[in-house]
């Protein structure tokens, strides 16, 4: 393995870890201070924005747009870290919105919201991994493992779009 590669993997393993035990702490704390936007709605587009993206991006690599791919790819990385930054801002200064609904469509929220959650972690190592065998010009384990990171990242993106859905009307 290439040295410059060994690295990557190094900041990639601790990338994935990291993320999320922040986030998880970060959760916990609360800050006194009024957003002057609300920011839910907002992400919530970033998430739609980036589900975009990822088709377009899918669409220019099959079309042989390879610097068209490579920047949309790029752009939706960027998309991804703007929505961690304001979903974390908001955590940190707004109390959670329980979901009101109740019934068959209150299991349906949880399971959709649990998935999202789960998949939201598992696939950060899948894309940071997926970029640098791009950018390394790995380009048959790229496309393998784009196959698996490409869904998994879809569905985060789209499903917390359905997340902010069915919840914004408890907001």
């Amino acid at each position: 393995m290439k040295e410059p590669v060994k690295n990557y993997n190094k900041v990639i393993t601790i990338v994935s870890i990291v993320v999320p035990i922040v986030v998880g702490l970060l959760f916990g704390i609360k800050i006194d201070v009024e957003l002057p936007v609300f920011l839910p709605p907002i992400y919530a587009s970033i998430n739609a924005t980036t589900a975009v993206i990822l088709i377009t991006a899918v669409w220019a690599i099959k079309n042989k747009k390879i610097k068209l791919h490579e920047k949309l790819m790029k752009t939706a990385i960027v998309f991804t870290i703007i929505f961690l930054v304001l979903y974390i801002a908001y955590h940190m200064t707004s109390d959670s919105t329980p979901f009101g609904g109740e019934g068959v469509v209150k299991y349906i929220y949880f399971t959709i919201l649990i998935s999202h959650i789960s998949l939201s972690v598992m696939v950060i190592p899948f894309v940071l991994i997926t970029f640098v065998r791009g950018i390394t010009a790995d380009f048959e384990r790229h496309k393998k493992l784009a196959r698996i990171a490409f869904p998994l990242w879809l569905f985060v993106a789209v499903s917390g779009v359905v997340v902010y859905l069915m919840i914004s009307p408890y907001y």
